[in-house]
Order: structure tokens, then C-alpha cells, then sequence
């Protein structure tokens, strides 16, 4: 029997999924997701590859109201690598299991975003306020199914509005693994041409804690 086993564990040791399945059955998939979201990450590398392309941004994700049975919730902030003070983008997204996998519906902040600013480093910062202070981004929410040892997903149709640099509607398309979160975030005019974002592909985002 000893002898029998002993390839079998040979290749679990080899290959984290024996032992990374076996911990995540414990959990919810948006449970799961929230955990490889968690961290910091850069995208410094893609920055200095492809340095015509793509800027070097830093994201940051914590989960916040842990003891919530709602949730998980999630604080993200994402800055320039030349601005980290003043991030350009402060949400608050919350995972919600649904048949096809988890669906990540977003939240704007209350008041002055950048009160908040790097509040990811303080999650208890956001005691003060609860999901009925914060305003959801309708038609924004990111839809995501498990493949392999990834979630992919985004939004769907135009429903996502969007006014920033003549926008009228917003699209993400998102690929999440354990270490490396990529994002593709466009902005479309009326006339589906696109106004914003990164026109080659998605931003990567390099897990660095």
C-alpha cells in the first residue's frame, strides 16, 4: 500500500493544485476569489517592457467587513506608481456566489474618495461606514467563472455608463489567478469607438507582497 501511495504523493508535492484543491473545497468560490484578489501588485514589469503601451500602476485590494456574512467585500485602490497619494481609482466591490460562478458588483465611496485614501493598509477604517453608505455601479458588475486555475469574466453588453473623456459606456474584461490579476477597463463612445483605456490588451498586475 506504502508503495502503491508513494507516486501519488511524489506528484501532489510536485504540483500545488493536489494541495490547493484540497484547502479551497472548504470555501465558496467568491470566498476563493477574494483571496487571490487580496494583496498588492504592480504592473511595473509590463511597464518597462512595453513602455509605449502601458503605464506603471500599483493596485492594491483588502478585504474589509469581515465579520459581515454578506459578503466577502473588498476595498480597491488603484494609483499611478508617480501619484501614489492620489489614487484614480477607490471602489468597493463585493463578491456574491451565483450559479454560473461569482459576480463582483461595484460601489462607489461616499463623500471625498480620497479620504480614504490608502485606507488598504487600515481596513478598520471603513468601520464608520456600512453598504448602505455607498452608491452600486448599476450594469457595472463583473461576471466570473472558474477555468482551471483562473476566474475569467466581465462586464456584459453597454449597461455599464461611463462620461470620462467623452465615454458613454464602460466595459472590463478580467482574467484573476493566485498571483497575477489582469484588467482590461475601455471606454466607448456612443458610436463604440474607444475613448479611454489601454488599446493593446490588458493591464498585469504582478502580485508583490
Amino acid at each position: 500500500m506504502k508503495r502503491a501511495l508513494l507516486p501519488l504523493v511524489l506528484v501532489c508535492l510536485l504540483a500545488s493544485s493536489c494541495r490547493t484543491t484540497a484547502s479551497e473545497a472548504e470555501h465558496t468560490p467568491a470566498q476563493v476569489l477574494s483571496t487571490w484578489m487580496s494583496g498588492s501588485f504592480t504592473s511595473a514589469a509590463q511597464a518597462r517592457d512595453q513602455q509605449d503601451l502601458f503605464f506603471e500602476l500599483q493596485l492594491h485590494v483588502t478585504p474589509i467587513w469581515t465579520e459581515r456574512a454578506d459578503g466577502p467585500w473588498l476595498y480597491v485602490e488603484q494609483a499611478s506608481a508617480t501619484s501614489l497619494s492620489r489614487p484614480y481609482r477607490q471602489r468597493i466591490y463585493r463578491l456574491v456566489d451565483v450559479e454560473a460562478g461569482v459576480r463582483s458588483d461595484a460601489f462607489t465611496l461616499p463623500g471625498e474618495p480620497l479620504d480614504l485614501a490608502g485606507a488598504w493598509e487600515d481596513p478598520e477604517r471603513f468601520a464608520h461606514l456600512i453598504p448602505n453608505d455607498l452608491q452600486e455601479r448599476s450594469g457595472c458588475s463583473i461576471h466570473l467563472t472558474r477555468r482551471g486555475n483562473q476566474f475569467v469574466g466581465g462586464t456584459r453588453g453597454q449597461g455599464c455608463s461611463s462620461h470620462l473623456a467623452g465615454a458613454s459606456f464602460a466595459t472590463s474584461e478580467v482574467s484573476i489567478r493566485r498571483s497575477v490579476l489582469e484588467f482590461w477597463d475601455r471606454g466607448f463612445d456612443e458610436n463604440g469607438e474607444q475613448v479611454w483605456g489601454a488599446t493593446h490588451g490588458a493591464y498585469e498586475f504582478v502580485r508583490v507582497d
